[in-house]
C-alpha cells in the first residue's frame, strides 16, 4: 500500500467525536504521542490504524484513502495560480500541506476563490445596492459540472425510465426516431413537424406546450433529431424524475436549476438512444469501437462519447473515462473525469492534449499516450465535430464553422480494452507526451510548449540567451 497521510481528516473525525487525544488513542489502540504525529502528518497512517478507524468509527476507508484530495491539490493549485496572488509567493509545498493538515479549510478556501471567480467586481464592492446582499450567485455552468461530477455522471433513475419506455413500447434501434414521433403524438397529442431553417429563426427546436407541436429545424442531422424526440418525452413523461434527480445538487440560482433540469433530460435521451445493457456488451464486444457504436445505435461521435462517460451502474460498469470538449481557442465547454485526469477548472487546459491537435486534422481522430507531471498514465482520442445544425453558407457567402473538439480517455491500463490502442506498444517511452492540466500549475521546465511561467519555479530572463520559449528555464 502506498504511503498514506491523513492527518488532517484524522483529526476532524476526533474532534467531531468529542474525543481528547488521549481518549482517541486509547481508542486505536496507539499511544497519544504516535496519534499526534499522525494527526501532524509527520507519519503515514498503517493498516491497522485504518482498519480500526473502520471498525470503531464507522467510517469507510475508501474516502480516507481516495483520491480526493489530490484533486483538491489541484484545484487548489490552478486558483493559486491566478496572478491576483502573483506577490504571496504561494509553492506547490504550502497547498500540499495545507489539504494534508486542515482538508475543510482547503475545501473552503476553494470554495470562496469560485465565489470569487462568479462575481461581478461591481458586485462585489457595492453589496446591498439595488436588493443585492452581496451573496454572490454561482455560475450554472459549473455547479451543474460540480453536480454530475458528484453523481459520477450515472443516474440509475433514469436509466430506469429509459428502459422502461423501450419495454412498454416495443421500440427498435433501426426505427427508433419513427417509434419516439409516434409515441409523441399517439400518448402525448404532439406534433412533430421538421421546418425549414428560417422558420425558427436561428433555432433547432422550439415546442409550444399550449399548441403541443413540436418544431425540429431542417438542418439537424438524424442521430440529432432522435435525440431531441426523446428529450421532449422526458420532460412530458418523466418530469418528475427529473425534477427529483435535478433537487439534489441544491443549487443557488433559478438559471442553475434550469440547467440542470436540461442536462437530466439529455442523459435521459441518451439513455433512450442508447440502452445501457445492450449499448455496454457492444461497447465491450467491440472493445469501444466508436465508429461501430455510432452507426449499430444511431448516434453522433460526441452522442457516444458522452454516452460512455454514464456507464457507472454498480455491477455493471464500463471503463472509466474522462471528456472534455473544447473550441478552438482553448475554451472548455464540457468536462467530466471518471478515469483521475485533473481537468483545468478556470482557463484552457494544456496545449499538448491531443483534443487541441484534433483542430489541424479535422475530422480525424488522435490518439495519444499522455503523461501527468504526478507520474498518472492515460490513453485518449479525439476528434473534430461540427455542431448540429451549423453551415458553412450563408445564402451566397461563407460562413466561419463554429467547430468543436471532443477528448475522450481512460486511465493507461485500459488501453488494452480498446481497439485504438492495437499496434501501439504502451511501454515505450518514445510514444509518452509529457502533459499537465495547465500552463501556470504545470511545473515542467523544459515544455516548449509553455505560454506562461509556472508558479512552481522563479521566472528567470536572460537577456543574453532564448529557447523556444521565453518561459523555458535556461540551461
Amino acid at each position: 500500500m502506498k504511503s498514506i497521510r491523513i492527518g488532517g481528516k484524522l483529526r476532524r473525525i476526533r474532534q467531531d467525536k468529542h474525543l481528547s487525544q488521549v481518549q482517541m488513542a486509547q481508542e486505536l489502540g496507539i499511544s497519544p504521542s504516535y496519534l499526534n504525529l499522525l494527526e501532524s502528518n509527520q507519519r503515514p497512517v498503517t493498516v491497522r490504524i485504518l482498519l480500526t478507524l473502520a471498525e470503531r468509527f464507522a467510517i469507510d476507508i475508501s474516502d480516507l484513502a481516495s483520491e480526493t484530495d489530490n484533486q483538491l491539490s489541484t484545484d487548489l493549485m490552478e486558483a493559486f495560480s491566478d496572478p491576483f496572488f502573483d506577490d504571496h509567493d504561494v509553492k506547490a509545498s504550502d497547498i500540499k500541506e495545507m489539504v494534508d493538515a486542515l482538508p475543510a479549510l482547503s475545501r473552503a478556501v476553494l470554495e470562496l476563490y469560485k465565489n470569487y471567480r462568479r462575481t461581478p467586481q461591481s458586485d462585489a464592492a457595492n453589496p446591498g445596492e439595488d436588493g443585492n446582499d452581496g451573496t454572490p450567485p454561482g455560475i450554472p455552468s459549473e455547479e451543474v459540472n460540480d453536480f454530475l461530477h458528484k453523481k459520477l455522471n450515472h443516474f440509475p433513475e433514469l436509466e430506469r425510465a429509459a428502459e422502461s419506455l423501450w419495454v412498454e413500447h416495443g421500440f427498435a434501434l433501426h426505427t427508433l426516431g419513427q417509434d419516439l414521433s409516434r409515441l409523441l403524438s399517439q400518448t402525448y397529442a404532439v406534433d412533430v413537424d421538421i421546418v425549414p431553417a428560417q422558420q425558427l429563426g436561428g433555432m433547432l427546436r422550439s415546442y409550444n406546450p399550449l399548441t403541443r407541436k413540436l418544431m425540429l429545424s431542417e438542418m439537424m442531422p438524424v442521430p440529432s433529431r432522435t435525440f431531441q424526440l426523446a428529450y421532449q418525452i422526458g420532460f412530458l413523461a418523466f418530469r418528475r424524475e427529473i425534477e427529483i434527480g435535478a433537487s439534489g445538487g441544491k443549487f443557488t440560482t433559478p438559471e442553475a436549476d434550469a440547467l440542470a433540469r436540461s442536462a437530466l433530460a439529455n442523459y435521459f435521451a441518451g439513455a433512450v438512444m442508447a440502452p445501457y445493457e445492450r449499448f455496454l456488451a457492444t461497447a465491450k464486444a467491440t472493445r469501444y469501437d466508436l465508429t461501430i457504436l455510432r452507426r449499430r445505435f444511431g448516434l453522433s461521435f460526441e452522442q457516444v462519447c458522452h454516452r460512455l462517460t454514464t456507464l457507472q451502474r454498480p455491477g455493471a460498469e464500463g471503463i472509466a473515462f474522462h471528456l472534455i470538449r473544447v473550441d478552438i481557442a482553448g475554451n472548455i465547454s464540457k468536462r467530466f473525469s471518471a478515469s483521475g485526469i485533473h481537468i483545468a477548472r478556470f482557463g484552457a487546459a494544456c496545449p499538448r492534449w491531443n483534443v487541441y491537435d484534433a483542430f489541424a486534422t479535422p475530422g480525424m481522430l488522435r490518439v495519444q499516450v499522455s503523461r501527468m507531471p504526478d507520474g498518472a498514465s492515460f490513453f485518449c482520442v479525439a476528434q473534430t465535430v461540427t455542431p448540429a445544425g451549423r453551415t458553412t453558407m450563408r445564402g451566397s457567402l461563407p460562413q466561419r464553422v463554429g467547430t468543436l473538439s471532443i477528448g475522450l480517455g481512460c486511465a493507461l491500463h485500459h488501453a488494452k480494452d480498446m481497439v485504438y490502442a492495437d499496434g501501439l506498444n504502451l511501454d515505450d517511452p518514445q510514444i509518452v507526451t509529457p502533459i499537465g492540466v495547465s500552463c501556470r500549475t504545470c511545473p515542467r521546465d523544459d515544455c516548449t510548449d509553455r505560454a506562461m511561467p509556472s508558479i512552481h519555479q522563479k521566472l528567470e530572463i536572460d537577456e543574453n540567451r532564448r529557447g523556444l520559449s521565453t518561459y523555458v528555464r535556461p540551461r
